[in-house]
């Protein structure tokens, strides 16, 4: 009974993550890509604060940030992930 509640909150955060992505691509669609170059550049740059403030402790991801990045990260080019420092590895 436990691991069924377990399995349908997941499902639920992913059908929330799926919601919320929709509504952040209607967003980026009317974005320049110069906007979106400078999100991006800041994006990166409030994880390597972040990262610096937590000093040698690592980052924990919950199985379902590790699913939902790697299916982000997925469509990215070979070539792309591998010049891009990532925290996922899909």
């Amino acid at each position: 009974m436990i691991a069924v509640a377990r399995w349908s909150t997941v499902l639920l955060r992913l059908a929330y993550l799926d919601v919320a992505n929709a509504f952040a691509l209607l967003r980026l669609l009317s974005m320049s890509d110069r906007a979106k170059d400078s999100e991006i550049l800041a994006l990166r740059y409030q994880i390597t604060v972040l990262e610096r403030q937590l000093g040698k402790r690592r980052v924990r991801f919950t199985p379902i940030d590790r699913a939902f990045l790697a299916a982000l990260l997925h469509r990215l080019p070979l070539d792309v992930r591998r010049r891009v420092r990532l925290l996922v590895r899909p």
